[in-house]
């Protein structure tokens, strides 16, 4: 009970100004230049989602037979549907969410994407970026959670370069970080 009331107060402390000075302007502009550059190098899509907390709606179902994680894993799955990174030409859309409150990372992808990158994979590249959400480096475990995206496209879904090669496709999502 004490572990739930923890959680509850954690989420309900936090707000959109925690998210804001955890990812002050100056790093929303450098990380949406890294998913622009990224983007030209392949035809996925990336979007970074950053929330200081879940909705009271998530947090009423805490408890009982659903952990955290679930929830966690349930709403990133929610906003890679509300953000319409599932709606790219090529279903080669990236999600990464970040939610404050847990230092929690989620990556989604589409499913051209989860063709070729394993479960596994993508909980390796997470286990990696969590110290330095942990210890509140987000401008670090943001670029590194980029630049890990970006070379799994790259590495499927590379854009040809040089003479006669083809351009990078229409940007279909923002660049810009969501924050919450």
């Amino acid at each position: 009970m004490i572990s739930k009331l923890k959680v509850l107060f954690r989420h309900l402390w936090l707000d959109a100004s925690d998210t804001a000075r955890a990812i002050p302007p100056d790093l929303q502009e450098r990380l949406a230049q890294r998913v622009t550059a990224s983007e030209k190098r392949h035809s996925g899509e990336i979007r970074i989602c950053v929330e200081s907390s879940l909705p009271a709606s998530y947090l009423w179902r805490l408890g009982g037979n659903t952990p955290i994680g679930a929830l966690i894993r349930e709403r990133a799955l929610m906003m890679f549907g509300k953000l319409r990174v599932w709606d790219t030409e090529h279903n080669n859309g990236i999600l990464v969410y970040l939610l404050l409150a847990e230092h929690a990372i989620e990556i989604v992808a589409d499913r051209s994407v989860a063709r070729h990158v394993s479960p596994d994979q993508w909980q390796a590249m997470v286990a990696r970026m969590a110290n330095a959400f942990r210890e509140r480096r987000y401008e670090d475990g943001l670029t590194q959670a980029l630049e890990e995206c970006s070379a799994l496209l790259m590495q499927h879904f590379a854009v040809p370069t040089g003479p006669g090669g083809a351009e990078p496709g229409p940007n279909e999502l923002p660049d810009t970080p969501l924050l919450r």
